[in-house]
C-alpha cells in the first residue's frame, strides 16, 4: 500500500521572523573583533624614543615662545628662546662660549679624577676590611655631613683664588658621593656567592678580584651618576666666586648687566654637558654589567 505525505505548512514571515528574533537572543549580541591590549603600545614602541623624549621639552618650548610672544613673561624677566637661541649663536661665533667651555670642563675632568681616586681608595679601605672601617668611616661620616659648598671660604684661605679652591670643590663633592656608593656595594655583595668562591678554593684577593669588585660594580657605576651631577653642581658654586673665565663667569657678567638671555645660554650649556656626562655613565653600565640583566621597563 502507498501511503503518501502531505508537504509541511510553509511559515508566513512573520513566524519567520519571530522564529529569527528568538534565535538572535539566545545566541546573544553579535561580537565585535577586539583590538589586542599590546598592539597600540607595540606601535607606539616602533616611534624611536629619541623621538618620544623630545614630545616633552619641545612642547615646553612652544608654550615658552608664546607666552613670550603674548607679552605673559616679560623679556626683563625670562627671554624668549628665540632670543636666546641668537644670544647663543652670538657667543659661538665670537669665540666666547666655547672658550669658557673648554675653561669649565678641565676643571671638571681634574676634580672629577681626584674625587675619584680618593673616594674609591677610601670606600676600598673601609669596605674590605674590619680595621679599615673602623678607621676611616667615622671619619668620612662626619666630614659628609658638613656642607662642602660652605667649605668655600676655607679653600680660597688655603688654596687662594686660583684654580686650586676650584678643583679641591668638585673633587670633595665627588669623592663622598663614590665612598658612600662603592662601600654600600662592596657591603652588599651576597655572603652565598663569597662562601662558593671560598669552597672553589679562591684565596683573599681572588674573591676580592673575582666576587666582591665586580658585585661592588654596579653600586660604583650609580655613584659615579651621582658624582658627575655634583660635579657639574660644584662648578656653579666654584665659579660664581673669583672666577675669571668659564661659563660661570659669564654667567656672572650677564647678571651685572641684566643678560636673561646669556644667563640662560650658560645654564643650557650646564644642563646638556650634564646630559652627555650621564649618557657616557649609562653607555659604560651597559658595557660593563652586561653580565647583569635587569628590568628596562614594559
Amino acid at each position: 500500500m502507498t501511503v503518501s505525505h502531505a508537504p509541511p505548512d510553509i511559515p508566513d514571515l512573520s513566524v519567520r521572523a519571530e522564529a529569527a528574533a528568538k534565535t538572535a537572543a539566545v545566541a546573544g549580541p553579535e561580537l565585535e573583533p577586539v583590538e589586542p591590549r599590546g598592539s597600540r603600545k607595540g606601535r607606539l614602541r616602533k616611534v624611536p624614543r629619541w623621538l618620544r623624549r623630545t614630545v616633552g621639552p619641545l612642547l615646553l618650548l612652544v608654550l615658552w615662545q608664546v607666552f613670550s610672544a603674548t607679552g605673559v613673561l616679560p623679556g626683563d624677566v625670562l627671554a624668549s628662546p628665540g632670543t636666546i637661541a641668537r644670544a647663543g649663536g652670538g657667543l659661538i661665533a665670537d669665540g666666547t662660549l666655547p672658550d669658557a667651555m673648554a675653561t669649565s670642563l678641565q676643571r671638571v675632568a681634574v676634580g672629577l679624577v681626584l674625587g675619584v681616586a680618593v673616594g674609591v681608595s677610601l670606600a676600598l679601605v673601609s669596605g674590605l676590611s674590619r680595621l679599615g672601617e673602623d678607621l676611616v668611616d667615622a671619619s668620612v661620616q662626619m666630614l659628609r655631613t658638613v656642607p662642602w659648598v660652605g667649605l668655600i671660604p676655607l679653600f680660597i684661605i688655603w688654596l687662594g683664588i686660583g684654580e686650586a679652591p676650584k678643583v679641591a670643590l668638585i673633587a670633595l663633592g665627588v669623592a663622598f658621593h663614590l665612598y658612600l656608593n662603592v662601600y654600600a656595594g662592596i657591603r652588599g655583595v651576597d655572603a652565598q656567592l663569597v662562601e662558593a668562591g671560598e669552597a672553589l678554593g679562591l684565596g683573599r684577593w681572588g674573591l676580592v678580584r673575582h666576587v666582591v669588585l665586580p658585585g661592588a660594580l654596579p653600586g660604583a657605576m650609580t655613584g659615579l651618576r651621582y658624582s658627575l651631577a655634583t660635579a657639574w653642581l660644584a662648578l656653579v658654586f666654584g665659579e660664581s666666586i673669583n672666577a675669571d673665565a668659564g661659563i660661570g663667569f659669564l654667567m656672572n657678567q650677564a647678571r651685572e648687566f641684566f643678560r636673561t638671555d646669556v644667563i640662560v645660554v650658560c645654564l643650557v650649556v650646564y644642563a646638556f654637558l650634564g646630559l652627555i656626562a650621564d649618557a657616557v655613565v649609562r653607555l659604560l653600565e651597559r658595557l660593563l654589567l652586561q653580565w647583569r640583566p635587569t628590568f628596562t621597563g614594559q
